[in-house]
C-alpha cells in the first residue's frame, strides 16, 4: 500500500516538489523514532566507515582490533551484527537498515554499555538522514567507485552523499590517500586529527612494502615516518591490505597500542561472503564474494589472478532495479580478467533478467570474450557447470550474492546463498 501511495505521488507531483516532501518525512521519521527509543545514540563512540568498496571488511579489522586492546564493542556492517561479543549474520539482505533497525543496535549497544560503537554507512542511509544526530567520533574513507548511479544519478551527487559524514567534523578522520577522489575528502577537517593512508609518497600511514599469498597477505606500514607496523592477515589479495591498513590507522588515532593492532589485524580469519573459501581439500579452490561493482570485480579477479596456480573462472550476473550503466563495465572485466566466464542470474528483483544479461554481455562482446563465456540463466546450474569444468590448480570465484541467505526474484525472496548451492552440489558429487 505504502509503495502504490509513493509511486502515484511521484507521478502527479514535480520532483522538487517530491524531493521537500521526502526530506521532511524522513527527518521527522528519524526523530520520532529517535524519541521512541529515548536517543540510544547519544554518548556512544561511534566509528563510521564509508566508501564503495571494503567498508565491511575494514569494520570487521577495527572490531578485532579494539577487541585485542580490550575494549568491549558493538558492530553493524551489511554481513555481520556483533554486541559484546555476540555475533550473527546479517540477513536483512539490504545494505541500508530502516530506521528502526538501526536505531534498535544502538539501543543494544547502549545496553551493554560498549566502548565503541562501529557503525557501516551506506551513501543512501547518509541522503536519507538516518544518521542524523548520531556522534560520528570517527570517519573512515575507504574509496569512491561507480556504484548507485541510479540512485544518485551522477558522481558528483554520490560523493556529496558520502560527504555527509564528515562536515560535521568528527573528531578524526581516516583518508585513502590513493583513492581518485581523495582531494574532494580532503577538503573536510576532523576535530582533531586526520591521517591518510596509501601507497603514495604523501601518505601518512605509508604502505611500504606488500607480500600477497594464497591464503593471506602481509604488508610493512610506516606512520608519520617514525612508526612502523608489521601487519599480517589472513585475507589475501591488496584490497584487502589497504582495509587492513585502513583499520590500523583509525586505530592508531585511537591510541590503540602498536602490539594491539597488529595482533587484531592478525585475529581476523575471514569475513562472511567477502572472499571466503567455501571448502577445503578440493584441488580447486572456490571462493564466494560480494563484488557487485566494477572496481570490487576487477580488484577481486586481479586478486584471484595473483594467486592462482591455474584458471580463474567467474560466476557472475548483476542485480536488477539497480544502477545499469555498470552492467556492459563488469561484462569487459570478466572478460578481460577471467579465463573462463558463466554468466548467469543474481536476482533481478522487478527487471527482466534476460534484459539484465544482455546488457552484461554488451560488455564481454566488446572485449572479445564471447567465446570463453557461457550463458546459463538458472544460477544452481552455471555454478553446477563451473564445478564440473574446474581443474587441479583453478579457482572458481562466485560473485554478487556473498553472504546473503535469499535472493530476491519477480519481487519474491527465494531462500539462497551461494555458498551451501557449492556445498550441495560437491556433496552430491561424492
Amino acid at each position: 500500500m505504502k509503495q502504490r501511495l509513493v509511486k502515484g505521488v511521484r507521478k502527479v507531483l514535480p520532483k522538487s516538489t517530491v524531493r521537500r516532501l521526502e526530506e521532511g518525512y524522513r527527518k521527522n521519521r528519524v526523530r520520532l523514532v529517535r524519541a521512541r527509543y529515548g536517543n540510544p545514540a547519544k554518548g556512544l563512540k561511534v566509528i563510521a566507515v564509508t566508501g564503495t568498496n571494503g567498508k565491511t571488511t575494514t569494520l570487521n579489522f577495527i572490531n578485532e582490533i579494539l577487541k585485542e586492546a580490550g575494549y568491549k564493542t558493538a558492530m553493524f556492517t551489511t554481513a555481520v551484527i556483533e554486541v559484546a561479543g555476540n555475533r550473527k549474520i546479517n540477513d536483512l539482505n539490504a545494505t541500508v537498515p530502516t530506521t528502526d533497525q538501526i536505531t534498535r543496535f544502538f539501543r543494544d549497544a547502549k545496553r551493554a554499555k560498549v566502548d565503541y560503537t562501529l557503525l557501516e554507512v551506506t551513501s543512501h542511509a547518509l541522503d536519507q538522514h538516518k544518521l542524523d544526530g548520531v556522534p560520528v567520533m570517527a570517519a573512515v574513507m575507504t574509496n569512491l567507485t561507480q556504484d548507485h548511479l541510479d540512485y544518485h544519478k551522477t558522481m558528483d551527487a554520490y560523493a556529496a552523499a558520502k560527504a555527509k559524514l564528515f562536515v560535521g567534523e568528527p573528531e578524526f578522520i581516516v583518508l585513502n590517500r590513493d583513492d581518485e577522489w581523495f582531494e574532494y575528502f580532503d577538503q573536510y577537517a576532523a576535530g582533531a586529527q586526520k591521517i591518510t593512508y596509501g601507497k603514495h609518497d604523501e601518505a601518512e600511514a605509508k604502505i611500504e612494502y606488500t607480500k600477497l599469498y594464497r591464503k593471506g597477505s602481509e604488508a610493512t606500514v610506516v606512520i608519520d615516518h617514525q612508526t612502523k607496523l608489521d601487519l599480517a592477515t589472513a585475507l589475501p589479495g591488496e584490497f584487502n591490505i589497504y582495509n587492513m591498513v585502513a583499520a590500523a590507522a583509525a586505530a592508531y588515532l585511537l591510541g590503540v597500542k602498536l602490539d594491539d593492532i597488529i595482533e587484531g589485524v592478525a585475529n581476523l580469519e575471514g569475513v562472511p561472503g567477502r572472499f571466503e573459501r567455501v571448502v577445503e581439500g578440493l584441488e580447486y579452490d572456490v571462493i564466494v564474494d560480494y563484488a557487485h561493482t566494477p572496481d570490487a570485480l576487477e580488484k577481486f579477479l586481479t586478486a584471484a589472478k595473483e594467486i592462482a596456480k591455474n584458471r580463474v573462472i567467474l560466476v557472475f550476473g548483476a542485480t536488477g532495479d539497480r544502477d545499469k550503466g555498470k552492467r556492459p563495465i563488469m561484462g569487459e572485466i570478466a572478460s578481460r580478467l577471467a579465463d573462463r566466464v558463466f554468466l548467469t542470474d543474481e536476482e533481478s528483483y522487478n527487471e527482466d533478467p534476460d534484459a539484465i544479461r544482455a546488457e552484461i554481455m554488451q560488455g564481454i562482446e566488446a572485449a572479445k570474450g564471447t567465446a570463453k563465456t557461457t550463458e546459463i540463466a538458472d544460477r544452481r546450474e552455471a555454478i553446477k557447470k563451473a564445478l564440473s569444468v574446474a581443474k587441479k590448480g583453478d579457482i572458481v570465484l562466485i560473485t554478487g550474492m556473498g553472504h546473503e541467505k535469499f535472493r530476491v526474484e519477480n519481487g519474491k525472496k527465494i531462500p539462497w546463498n551461494d555458498a551451501e548451492v557449492v556445498r550441495e552440489l560437491l556433496d552430491k558429487d561424492k
